[in-house]
């Protein structure tokens, strides 16, 4: 049975991204990018929103305030081409233009349920904020992984990963620091019916 890895990069604060500030906040460097491009292949997991911010990304479009992507991001963004895709979504329509994405109109945590039962290798989700609580709710995550970057974004933050989060104990299976301020952070998670004190108000 294939299991199915949340993966998220943030800032210390829980942010996914923030105005006015580059890809990894600019704070990436080449220990982690050599780690990213040895990851093993998966079908990556996304929702409408993702699929057409990355599909924008793979087509040329570049993210405000940049002039260009880097060749890390280029190797990246063709990896991610090459991969097969699923996208769960009522409002996208096909043919999806990015390569070797499946369009899925069904339930996503039943859909995936299903994938979990009868695939084969890793499920990874590729942002998809809301996508990825429903799975954690549902029990469905194998996995989590939390890349943070050393930064507080209080003022500017973006898209707070774990707001509408269920309480979740986490196992940690795995760390790692990468150029010496990128802190790597993999559990095991369980979903909790009540904190240990009792029933919350």
């Amino acid at each position: 049975m294939p299991e199915l890895l949340v993966d998220f990069i943030t800032t210390l604060d829980g942010y996914a991204s923030g105005e006015g500030w580059p890809g990894f906040w600019g704070l990436e460097g080449p220990e982690y990018l050599a780690w990213l491009g040895e990851q093993p292949t998966a079908t990556y997991l996304m929702g409408a929103n993702t699929y057409r911010l990355m599909s924008g990304f793979a087509t040329g479009e570049v993210p405000a305030g940049e002039d260009g992507f880097r060749p890390e991001e280029e190797a990246s963004l063709d990896e991610l081409a090459r991969a097969p895709k699923v996208v769960f979504s009522s409002s996208l329509e096909e043919p999806l233009t990015w390569a070797n994405c499946t369009l899925v109109r069904d339930d996503a945590v039943e859909a995936v349920r299903a994938l979990k039962a009868s695939g084969s290798g890793l499920l990874s989700t590729l942002g998809s904020l809301s996508l990825c609580r429903s799975l954690l709710r549902a029990g469905l995550v194998d996995r989590f992984r939390v890349v943070m970057f050393p930064v507080i974004t209080g003022a500017t933050g973006e898209e707070r990963i774990y707001d509408g989060y269920p309480d979740v104990a986490l196992d940690m299976i795995g760390s790692r620091t990468f150029d010496g301020r990128i802190q790597l952070v993999e559990y095991r998670p369980r979903v909790l019916e009540r904190p240990p004190l009792g029933t919350p108000a």
